[in-house]
C-alpha cells in the first residue's frame, strides 16, 4: 500500500491533465494522439497512478475509456484542482504587477453601508491586464469609535474610513471625510418626547440611554453622552441602537442621516438638548509606506484613496443610509 507521501507525489498536474484528456477524448488512443504519446506509455502512466492510489480508475472490461466511480471522482476533483492552480498562477502574475494580496478596510459603524458596498462593487468591476478583476482580496471590518483607529494603528487594517477625532501619529496619513451631525432622538411614546426643550442634563439622566459599545480592545474606549448614575443599554451596532430608539427602550444620539427618514415619518422625535449642536469631522487614514512616503505602494490601496478623494464618494459615505442598515 502506498504511503500518503507517495499518493501526493502521484497526483501531479500532469497526471490530472492526463485523466482529463482521456475522459474528454473517450479513448486511450485518442488521448495519446492529442498528448503526443504512444498508447502504451499512456496505459503505463495510468497503471502507475492506480497503483499509487490503490484504486481502479478505468473499467478494463470496456473497449472505451470508461471511468469507475473512483475515477469519476478523481476527474471531477482533478479538474477543480487544475482550475485552482491556474487561478493561483494568474493571481501571482497579477500581484507581481503591484496589486496587494489582501486589503483590509476598517469602516466606522456611523458610515452608510450602502455606499461602502457600492465602492466594493466598483472595485470588483475594474478590469486590469488580462481582463480580470483586481486580484486583491477585500476584507471588511466594521468598527465603533476608537476601534476604527485601533484597527489601523495596530496593523489589522490597511485603511480606516470614518475615523473620528484625528489621532496624531507619524505612521499614518489622514484626510477629512466630512462633517457628520448627531441628533438626540426618542420615540413618540417616550416620556421625553413631550418634554420642553432644550432638555436639561437632569431630565435626560432620569431616563435610560442607549449606547453602542466601542470596539477598541487596546486603546482607551470612548463613552459618549452617558451621564452620572444614568441607566445604560449597550448595543453592538448603530442599526441596533436605532431599533432600540424606535421601540422606546431609551434615548440617545445618532448620526442625523441615519434617522432622517424616521424623523420625517414621525417614528422618532428629534429633541434639542443642553449640549446644543453635536457633530464632528470624520476622517479616512492609511498607514505610510515603509519608506515613510504617504504615497501607497499597492494599487488596491491607491484605488480606494482615489475614490475617497471624490466629494461625491465622501458625501455618499456620510449620508447614503437609505435601504441598507447592516
Amino acid at each position: 500500500m502506498s504511503t500518503p507521501q507517495e499518493k501526493r507525489r502521484a497526483l501531479t498536474p500532469e497526471a490530472l491533465a492526463m485523466m482529463d484528456t482521456i475522459a474528454r477524448t473517450g479513448s486511450f488512443a485518442a488521448a495519446a494522439r492529442e498528448m503526443g504519446r504512444v498508447p502504451s506509455a499512456l496505459t503505463y502512466s495510468v497503471r502507475q497512478l492506480e497503483d499509487a492510489l490503490d484504486v481502479l480508475l478505468f473499467d478494463r472490461s470496456s473497449r472505451q475509456a470508461v471511468l469507475t466511480s473512483a475515477g469519476q471522482e478523481l476527474l471531477v476533483e482533478g479538474r477543480r484542482l487544475l482550475q485552482d492552480l491556474d487561478a493561483v498562477a494568474n493571481r501571482v502574475r497579477r500581484i507581481a504587477t503591484g496589486w496587494e494580496t489582501e486589503l483590509t478596510l476598517a469602516v466606522d459603524d456611523a458610515l452608510a453601508r450602502r455606499a461602502v458596498f457600492d465602492l466594493m462593487e466598483a472595485f470588483y468591476a475594474e478590469r486590469i491586464d488580462g481582463g480580470g478583476p483586481p486580484p486583491t482580496r477585500l476584507k471588511l471590518r466594521v468598527e465603533v469609535l476608537a476601534g476604527t483607529w485601533e484597527a489601523l494603528l495596530s496593523g489589522q487594517a490597511d485603511i480606516a474610513i470614518g475615523a473620528g477625532t484625528r489621532v496624531p501619529s507619524a505612521a499614518v496619513d489622514c484626510e477629512p471625510l466630512g462633517p457628520l451631525e448627531f441628533v438626540f432622538c426618542v420615540a413618540p411614546h417616550h416620556p421625553l418626547a413631550q418634554a420642553p426643550e432644550p432638555l436639561t442634563a437632569a431630565q435626560i439622566a432620569e431616563h435610560r440611554i442607549i449606547t453602542v459599545a466601542d470596539s477598541a480592545r487596546q486603546m482607551q474606549p470612548i463613552t459618549v453622552g452617558v451621564l452620572p448614575g444614568q441607566d445604560v443599554l449597550t448595543l453592538p451596532t448603530l442599526a441596533a441602537k436605532v431599533e432600540g430608539l424606535l421601540r422606546g427602550l431609551g434615548c440617545g444620539s445618532v448620526p442625523a442621516p441615519m434617522v432622517k427618514r424616521h424623523i420625517e415619518a414621525g417614528r422618532l422625535v428629534r429633541k434639542t438638548t443642553y449640549e446644543g449642536h453635536r457633530g464632528g469631522t470624520m476622517h479616512y487614514a492609511w498607514r505610510k509606506s515603509p519608506s515613510g512616503s504617504s504615497q501607497p505602494t499597492g494599487k488596491a490601496l491607491a484605488w480606494w484613496l482615489a475614490r475617497l478623494s471624490s466629494d461625491a464618494t465622501r458625501k455618499a459615505l456620510l449620508e447614503q443610509h437609505e435601504g441598507l442598515l447592516i
